[in-house]
Parts: C-alpha cells; structure tokens; sequence
C-alpha cells in the first residue's frame, strides 16, 4: 500500500484537530470595536464575574469554551469579554478602568449580560445564561442577531414619514429591541428625540413612560446606596413611596416589589421577601413581569429548603 494517502489522511486529522479550539476573546473594547468594523461584523460582549458568578462560570464551561462555539461565532462577531472579579489583581490597571467606564455606557441589571452590538457599539440585543449547550445558544444568537436587520429597516422606514406616524414606527423599533430603558436612553438617545418631536402633544406616550422610567432609575440608585448602607427601614419608605406614586404603573411596578425583596433576601430575610413578592403578584397576576416574581418565589423556597437553585437568565447583583 502507497504510504501517501496514509500522510494525507495524517495531515488532514492533524488540521482538522487544530481548528477544534476554544473562541478567542478580546478584552481592548477599542480594538474589538475597529476590528469589527474592518471586518464587518458585530460584537458580542460578555459581562462577567470570573471568579464569583456561577452562571457565568457554567455559561463559560458549557458554551463559550466550546470549540463548536468559536466555529459558529468566527464569522459574524467580535468577541468581548468584560471581566468583574472580585479579585482585580490579574487584571491590567487599564483593563479595570476601562470596564468600570463601560459599565456607565451600558447599564446592565446583572450578570452574566451578553449584549449583542454592532460596529459601532449600539447595542441590539441583551441576553444571559441559556441551557442547552453550544447549539441551543447559537440558534439563540440567530434569533437576536436578526433583530438588527429589523431594527434598521425600521428605523429606515420611520426617516420617510412624519409627525405622529413617525413617532409610532420609531417606538415600534425601540420596543422591538427589548432593552432596558437606562442602555435604551444611553444608544439611542437620538432616536428619542426624534419620538418627541414628532409626536409633541405625546400622543404615542413615549414622554410619559420615559418620565416614568426616570424615576425609576433615581428609585434604584437610592435603593442600592440604602442596601449598601443595610438600612431596611429606608428601604422599606423608599418603596412604599415610590409605589404610591402615580407615574409608577403597569409594569413598572414589578421590579420595584422584586428588588425590595432582593434587598430582604440578601438581608436573609426570606419569608419577608416571599411576602413582598406574593404581595406584587396579587396586585394583578397577569400582568407581564408577575411570572418573574413567582419565580424568585420558588428560587427562594429553595434555599429555604437547603436545594440548589435553578439557573436564572441573568444573575443579579
């Protein structure tokens, strides 16, 4: 037997193995960006706690060091990971500072937070933690990543109308995207701006929900220095405040009840919290946003019970 198709098949398994690595990532949000751009691509930013969130740690162990992931992604992303140790040492002084910057220019709610941006760094997607390995994520990534396209057709078709039909296609696009509100005001603040002043008598009712999550957003930074400082008795009028006020409806009142009962929890306060939560819920059960809260019920009941949780799409803080 010629010994030739023995090396070529020798070769091939050699290059075949070699492409089975994991995906490479890039910590340089700079770099990334201008790489993405000369190569037409988008990013996907990882925000993580490499040696503290366990959702991250799995979400890493599971997918991202998949070499079928580092297959599926090489083509359409950048790969961006925002490291948030407890631990800094490892981290250059440069890095550190430049992810604390870039926690103002995208206000996650937790970790992990996988965004999904363009060149550009405007984000079109936020997601987390999802089972099912390499496979079921990349399809995940699919049906983000598609959101887009829609995103520019719309926004494309919004810049040929006027006055309250413009406003309308322009809230359809940025409702489409499902952002939180704080990352919403910060990328797409010229797209707001446009809303109101096509639609000044606020007909769409853009300007009032956006009033309304304002407030919300100073409701959560005296939240989190109040649980800083472990006062529950401000926690507690801070909440009853804010709930009593008329701008905060629909659903925007489930975060308030989830996250005073996220204070209670860490306070390890259980059943408190458990009360809190039932208390949201019976406010209107079919309210979007309820289900959450009945969810953190089960996570809770749980730990009372000493089992291990079940995986969240987004650790919070």
């Amino acid at each position: 037997m010629s010994p030739i198709p023995l090396l070529q098949g020798a070769a091939i398994f050699l290059v075949s193995s070699s492409s089975l690595v994991a995906a490479e990532w890039s910590s340089d949000y700079t770099a990334a960006r201008k790489q993405a751009a000369a190569e037409k691509k988008d990013l996907l930013i990882d925000f993580t706690g490499s040696d503290w969130c366990a959702w991250c740690i799995k979400l890493r162990k599971e997918v991202f060091a998949q070499p079928s992931f580092a297959e599926g992604t090489k083509d359409r992303y950048v790969l961006v990971e925002l490291d948030y140790p407890k631990d800094k040492t490892g981290l250059p002084v440069a890095v550190v500072k430049q992810n604390e910057e870039l926690l103002k220019k995208y206000p996650i709610k937790g970790y992990p937070s996988i965004l999904l941006c363009d060149a550009g760094g405007r984000p079109f997607a936020v997601t987390g933690y999802q089972a099912g390995g390499p496979g079921n994520y990349l399809k995940h990534l699919d049906g983000l990543q598609a959101r887009k396209a829609k995103r520019d057709e719309g926004l494309s078709a919004a810049a040929g109308k006027t006055g309250v039909e413009k406003a309308r296609q322009l809230v359809a696009v940025l409702d489409a995207l499902e952002l939180d509100p704080p990352m919403m005001r910060e990328w797409y603040a010229d797209v707001c701006s446009q809303i109101k002043e096509a639609d000044p008598a606020d007909e769409t009712g853009f300007a009032k929900r956006e009033a309304a999550e304002i407030k919300f957003a100073s409701f959560m930074t005296k939240l989190l220095e109040l649980r800083t400082k472990q006062d529950l008795e401000g926690v507690a009028g801070l909440v009853d405040a804010t709930l009593a006020d008329p701008a905060m409806q629909g659903e925007l009142r489930i975060p308030i009840y989830g996250h005073y009962a996220g204070t209670l929890a860490y306070a390890d306060k259980k059943d408190e919290a458990i009360a809190v939560l039932r208390k949201g819920i019976a406010e209107d059960p079919g309210r979007p946003g309820a289900k959450e809260l009945q969810e953190f019920i089960a996570i809770l009941e749980r730990e009372k019970a000493g089992l291990p949780p079940v995986a969240p799409a987004r650790t919070e803080e």
